[in-house]
């Protein structure tokens, strides 16, 4: 099986190294098309020949092509692709805003993926919320969903529309939990420790939590009426989150990323 990977920024590199690590794709089996020369083309372990920076037929004998390009360099990119596709093309995008349709119109081909990555993929710890067209049948979509696979986890939907909820949650989420880490370590400096102690205390607080949360039964819910006894300190934080509405804001802010998502698409 060959891969074509068509822009290779963060995440077109991403995949390259997921797919090569995991032993799931060999080296010489990914093609690059990219249209600025990339430099240290060896450090990514594929053949300075397999690297493009043109559209040509050799780039389009793979079996799977990844649109890794932002999305508005896509119209473009796809009047110059668009000669070189067939009908047993698979299309994996990783491109926000970009419906099937749009694509199947702009591509002349049916079998699309559209996908929605989060930035933990670049470690492997990823969560990719995909949807297919109906053309893309059960051992394609399988292939498709073990090479998001190799970097982390992910849930196929069958409703393309939910992906723009997946951006406000999954997508966007991770710089939740960054907003949220930093506000921690802001406290942890007033209170009187170091930067970088503060750093690493709250950075291994929210790491030891998830694991936690991960390896067991319980529920949020229960997880925190575990931490927070009766008239503790934990329970006084908790009563301000609460007075302030924190739950709250966090839905209406996630919500308002929904909303941006649905008009970013539209």
């Amino acid at each position: 099986m060959k891969i074509a990977i068509i822009g290779f920024g963060n995440m077109g590199q991403t995949y390259a190294n997921s797919f090569m690590s995991s032993g799931f794709v060999g080296a010489s089996d990914i093609l690059i098309l990219n249209k600025v020369a990339v430099e240290e083309k060896n450090s990514f372990g594929i053949d300075a020949t397999n690297f493009y920076t043109e559209p040509n037929s050799q780039i389009f004998e793979s079996d799977i092509l990844i649109l890794a390009v932002k999305p508005q360099d896509f119209k473009q990119l796809a009047s110059e692709i668009k000669a070189f596709l067939n009908p047993e093309h698979v299309i994996l995008s990783v491109m926000a805003g970009i419906s099937i349709e749009a694509m199947q119109k702009e591509l002349n081909v049916t079998k699309i993926v559209r996908s929605m990555p989060n930035i933990p993929t670049q470690i492997g710890e990823g969560m990719t919320v995909f949807c297919a067209s109906n053309s893309v049948d059960r051992k394609e979509l399988f292939i498709v969903q073990n090479l998001i696979n190799t970097t982390g986890k992910s849930i196929y939907i069958e409703r393309e529309e939910m992906l723009n909820a997946a951006t406000a949650v999954s997508g966007s989420g991770p710089a939740y939990v960054f907003y949220f880490m930093q506000a921690m370590i802001e406290s942890a400096v007033k209170l009187g420790f170091s930067p970088s102690e503060a750093e690493f205390l709250v950075s291994q607080t929210f790491s030891g939590s998830v694991q936690l949360q991960n390896r067991s039964k319980l529920s949020n819910e229960d997880w925190i009426q575990r931490v927070a006894s009766k008239g503790g300190t934990t329970e006084a934080a908790l009563s301000v989150f609460n007075q302030k509405e924190l739950q709250e804001i966090v839905i209406e802010g996630i919500e308002a990323a929904n909303t941006r998502a649905i008009e970013l698409g539209s």
